[in-house]
């Protein structure tokens, strides 16, 4: 029987130091931290027994090679995905440290699985849309802080619907979106989401707020809680003044915030715990996206962080 590779001590530097660089600079959950230790080590010692001990010594064919090896052992897709995610997270910080000139995962497409998911919009297709909601009309801020929400987070249109002004915490870096089953969640806001929070909060909602004071941060034109089936329709208002043709709808933007993360190079659980899915299985049907780049941090996955 052959014996397991060795892990050479180079290739355990390296991604003891990615670990340590996400553990610090990310934050990320200590199970994610295992499942990159995981991957990278036995890519080590595939790359190892090849005679790639170094970091930088795999290029892009071995990494192909690699991919099919795990699809030989019988690796679902999802698995394979995954493991991709990692190895393009380890080459981007090498070549972030100047430790190599070049990543050779940058071009590897990402395996697609079976499911399809419809209602993604692109980058360019959200840009569109939450550019159509601007001006000082107070409905127009409203509607550009829940499109920004929306995309921003991946909530629900019920939970963002439902998001009081207390949900928002620590200086808007943050919102506490409450789920199916009454189970609450921490989810973090960009940049532009924060921004266009902000300014409702502080223009547009006081000239549609009633005396009563409702504690929900999107009010109606009447200053009453804003309905699920309204805030659709100004959804569907909005991408027909981009000039959107796909049909347009609140879960698209929660489709997109997932299927974009995951692109960027977020970690699946991650995605799950952002999104408020119980099971895994759920929040894989997204990893049919193409994947190009890897990113450690939220505001770094999102294209408007």
């Amino acid at each position: 029987m052959r014996d397991k590779p060795t892990l050479p001590a180079c290739q355990k530097a390296a991604i003891e130091d990615l670990l340590d660089s996400l553990r610090v600079e990310a934050g990320l959950a200590r199970n994610t931290l295992s499942a990159y230790r995981r991957d990278l080590e036995a890519f080590a010692r595939w790359a190892a027994d090849r005679d790639l001990a170094q970091p930088g010594a795999a290029n892009p064919d071995d990494l192909i090679d690699y991919l099919g090896h795990l699809r030989a052992l019988g690796a679902a897709p999802a698995t394979v995905a995954r493991a991709l995610v990692s190895l393009r997270l380890f080459y981007r910080f090498l070549v972030a440290e100047g430790e190599i000139k070049s990543d050779p995962s940058a071009r590897i497409p990402s395996p697609k699985l079976r499911r399809h998911l419809p209602g993604v919009l692109d980058t360019d297709e959200v840009d569109a849309l939450l550019a159509s909601c601007q001006g000082e009309d107070p409905l127009l801020q409203r509607d550009r802080a829940l499109l920004e929400l929306l995309y921003a987070t991946g909530a629900r249109i019920s939970e963002a619907v439902g998001l009081s002004s207390e949900g928002i915490e620590r200086e808007f870096q943050v919102v506490r979106l409450l789920g199916k089953g009454g189970k609450t969640r921490l989810v973090p806001l960009g940049g532009r989401a924060q921004q266009a929070l902000r300014i409702y909060l502080s223009q547009g909602r006081p000239r549609l707020a009633r005396a009563d004071r409702a504690p929900e941060v999107f009010l109606s034109r009447t200053g009453r809680p804003l309905t699920r089936a309204a805030a659709w329709r100004r959804v569907r208002q909005a991408a027909l003044r981009a000039g959107i043709s796909a049909s347009v709808y609140p879960h698209a933007l929660r489709h997109s915030f997932a299927t974009h993360m995951l692109a960027g190079g977020a970690d699946l659980r991650v995605v799950q715990e952002l999104l408020g899915h119980a099971s895994i299985r759920t929040t894989e049907v997204y990893t049919h996206v193409d994947a190009d780049g890897v990113r450690a941090l939220h505001r770094l996955y999102h294209p408007r962080a």
